[in-house]
């Protein structure tokens, strides 16, 4: 195993048996505490409504074409949604969480930077807010992203990692799967994750109950 495989192995090992992913991710990620009382005009489903989500698609996913050779990603696009969004490395806190972008970065999606980088053989993460104090943000409408639509990744080498989204779901972080959010779900592949808060909001615990996390993987290249 080389040198680079060999770390980024080591940081998916640590995400996955890091305890305070399954337990803590929205509690830590509560960026938009004080602002459930605000109306957007957008579909209840945009902060993760399980009802209408993980419904069998109807679309035909094409084939997943060999993974890339690793490369920083530099920007993330979601046609469907309207998001061009820059991509900044994120490493673990503290408590074994993915340190999200600040508030001033909402517009902004996280990597996991010791994981797998997009494109490459493995599922790469990506983090982002759902809202703010004041105003949705980068990922507020991710649980509206169905099956067979595009995520594109502008990579720092000039290609682009194009992957066809699979699966979209809500988990409860009382049932928090973390091999299922985070690890690779076929050998072989290049697989994507963009995750955000979902569910409904706690005001006791001032926390959503769960995450939105959309995966997908590698159909396409480009230039």
């Amino acid at each position: 195993m080389s040198a680079p495989d060999r770390e980024r192995s080591t940081g998916s090992a640590r995400l996955l048996t890091a305890v305070s992913w399954v337990v803590l991710l929205c509690g830590l990620w509560l960026w938009g505490s004080r602002v459930t009382d605000v109306s957007w005009n957008v579909p209840a489903t945009a902060t993760g409504d399980p009802a209408a989500i993980g419904r069998p698609s109807e679309a035909e996913l094409p084939p997943a074409v060999s993974p890339l050779k690793d490369a920083l990603p530099q920007r993330v696009d979601i046609p469907a949604l309207g998001v061009q969004a820059p991509v900044i490395a994120r490493g673990l806190d503290a408590r074994g969480a993915v340190e999200p972008p600040s508030f001033a970065q909402a517009g902004t999606v996280g990597w996991y930077a010791a994981g797998t980088t997009p494109g490459a053989d493995g599922a790469a993460l990506l983090v982002g807010h759902v809202d703010t104090e004041t105003r949705p943000a980068v990922f507020y409408r991710l649980s509206t992203v169905r099956p067979g639509q595009t995520v594109r990744v502008l990579r720092d080498d000039g290609t682009v990692a194009e992957f066809t989204v699979d699966d979209v779901r809500v988990q409860s972080r009382d049932r928090f799967d973390a091999a299922r959010a985070y690890g690779q779900h076929r050998a072989g592949r290049a697989e994507l994750r963009l995750i955000t808060c979902g569910g409904t909001f706690d005001r006791t615990g001032r926390t959503y109950t769960a995450n939105v996390i959309v995966s997908a993987y590698l159909t396409g290249t480009g230039l």
